[in-house]
């Protein structure tokens, strides 16, 4: 049976995977080598030369990704902002146009504002949930629709198949960050989008152990290209990197299950208690309910009271610990204006100061509950 006729919870474990032929081993093996032993002048051995060109454990996990994802090619990276970077640097030009989240991650922003807009990428944000604004933005350089749905830190929500009409009428293409997502909750490709992005680091790793990004493209050929420029480039994934973020996808479904338990939780006593304003969470979003099984675990809200309510909430926390990152199994905090979106501020992009995000984990969510209720004063 090809992997495509497999349900989702077998892809994550066995998608683009066999045991290892030589050993029988079931899980692919860390190939920690630079080089290989070549048979004769160019003559490379199951097409293996150098690991930064091709390497069987990245090439396990690329496999993995693009099952996953239902795409054609998957390419591994040594971060999402690598993955990013190349991305840009294969389908723009200088003097190219994107039109990109008005509210992106601060990461993307920073990409974007300090190093490709020196290098000739003219970019403009918009609140993508309004698609009027988004075809106004569109101009006859605009070569990307880059969406990121639900949004970073303030999970908006983006109708991907309608921003893919978008740009089928404007001759670009659609890329799509769906790290807050994952595969397993939603799938960019089948609605429309070129490209999807992923920091691995987070849902895909899953454990916090292991920094990385990716790419999937619907079409082989543009995946081709950016194989081309992944290996011209240089920003790949190590094997052992590669090797746990494949270990981290053998559970992702059962993991996305449980965030979004706890998630819904969490969400139902942050929209009851008095400290808490505008809690942002997409369940209410019609969009969502569309094109999402499920809605995630990524929460954020503003603390009545403002900034200094916000700082003192994300300093009491006990079990959600206060750090950067997310989608690990365990709860993390953060101030987003003052930690992960700092790059945005005195920008369009800058977000409400007292704004605070929380990566829900998989701990029991009755001591989740009670820990943030403490916090919340």
């Amino acid at each position: 049976m090809a992997d495509e006729a497999w349900g989702f919870d077998t892809r994550v474990i066995h998608g683009g995977q066999q045991a290892d032929p030589r050993t029988g081993a079931v899980v692919p093996p860390i190939y920690q080598v630079s080089t290989y032993k070549q048979d004769g002048v160019g003559g490379t051995r199951a097409g293996y030369e150098y690991s930064r060109s091709a390497n069987p454990t990245r090439d396990a996990l690329e496999a993995n990704l693009a099952s996953l994802e239902g795409g054609a090619r998957g390419l591994a990276f040594a971060s999402g902002l690598a993955a990013e970077d190349t991305l840009l640097r294969t389908i723009c030009k200088p003097g190219d146009h994107v039109v990109i989240p008005g509210d992106a991650y601060g990461g993307t922003y920073r990409l974007f504002a300090n190093v490709l807009e020196r290098w000739g990428l003219d970019y403009t944000p918009v609140d993508q949930h309004e698609l009027d604004e988004v075809r106004k933005a569109i101009r006859p350089t605009t070569t990307l629709i880059w969406c990121e749905t639900p949004t970073n830190p303030l999970l908006n929500v983006a109708d991907i198949a309608a921003l893919a009409g978008i740009a089928r009428d404007s001759d670009a293409k659609v890329v799509v960050d769906n790290t807050f997502a994952s595969p397993a909750l939603q799938q960019p490709l089948e609605l429309g989008a070129d490209v999807v992005v992923h920091s691995t680091t987070k849902y895909l790793g899953g454990h916090s152990d292991v920094v990385g990004g990716a790419l999937i493209t619907r079409d082989a050929d543009l995946g081709e290209r950016l194989a081309y420029h992944q290996n011209a480039m240089g920003g790949v994934s190590g094997p052992f990197d590669a090797w746990l973020v494949l270990r981290g996808i053998k559970t992702l479904a059962i993991r996305m299950q449980r965030h979004c338990d706890n998630a819904e939780r969490v969400v139902a006593m942050l929209r009851e208690h008095d400290a808490v304003i505008d809690v942002r969470y997409p369940d209410s979003n019609e969009v969502a309910r569309k094109q999402m099984a499920r809605f995630g675990g990524m929460v954020s809200f503003r603390a009545r009271g403002g900034e200094q309510h916000a700082l003192d909430i994300c300093a009491r926390t006990r079990i959600f610990t206060l750090a950067e990152s997310l989608g690990g199994v365990e709860s993390l905090i953060e101030h987003p204006g003052r930690m992960t979106h700092a790059s945005a501020a005195g920008s369009t992009l800058e977000v409400p100061s007292d704004l605070v995000r929380l990566s829900v984990g998989i701990e029991d969510p009755k001591d989740l509950l009670a820990d943030l209720r403490s916090a919340l004063g």
